[in-house]
């Protein structure tokens, strides 16, 4: 039983999403979005790093993901963005967990089979795997994407890890 939390930063919404990775399945834990409202960056930055922490304190995850920073339509707003990563990772790591990071075609790939999927299939796909009825805020979903993205990576590593060996097709030989 592992909880990840995963999160969708940005610097007037960040998502996060919680699951508890069971075997081979995940159950949903919590999800939600920190709102940072109007004002300066540097305060944004804080209301996002006062939300985080308390959603670690209230879940005690053991893992935590982030989304990677992406190529954005103009250099301030990639700064912005990887601002309010800078906060969500800081919060984390000062909660001594470690943190992964994904890109968005990884995420996309893990949960629907295509690193091209819209944010409707990847929202679906979420609802799906977590049994969630109703809707889910898009930050919130995305963030909990993260987090199932993470879980299936984690698996697959320790997959790799217990393999004694490959074998050799007739054709290499």
């Amino acid at each position: 039983m592992t909880i990840v939390l995963g999160i969708d930063p940005g610097s007037r919404v960040t998502g996060y999403g919680l699951v508890n990775a069971v075997g081979n399945r995940q159950e949903y834990v919590a999800s939600g979005c920190i709102r940072t409202g109007g004002g300066e960056l540097p305060a944004r930055l804080g209301r996002i790093q006062a939300g985080l922490d308390e959603v670690i304190r209230s879940y005690c995850p053991e893992q935590v993901a982030i989304e990677k920073v992406f190529v954005y339509r103009s250099a301030e707003s990639a700064l912005k963005l990887g601002q309010a990563r800078g906060a969500a990772i800081v919060t984390a790591t000062m909660a001594g967990l470690e943190v992964a990071e994904y890109a968005a075609p990884k995420i996309k790939q893990a949960l629907t089979g295509t690193g091209a999927a819209d944010k409707a299939q990847v929202s679906h796909m979420v609802q799906v795997m977590l049994g969630i009825r109703g809707e889910l805020q898009a930050d919130a979903a995305d963030a909990l994407a993260i987090a199932i993205c993470h879980v299936h990576s984690q698996r697959g590593l320790v997959r790799l890890a217990g393999a004694r060996g490959f074998r050799r097709s007739r054709l290499q030989r």
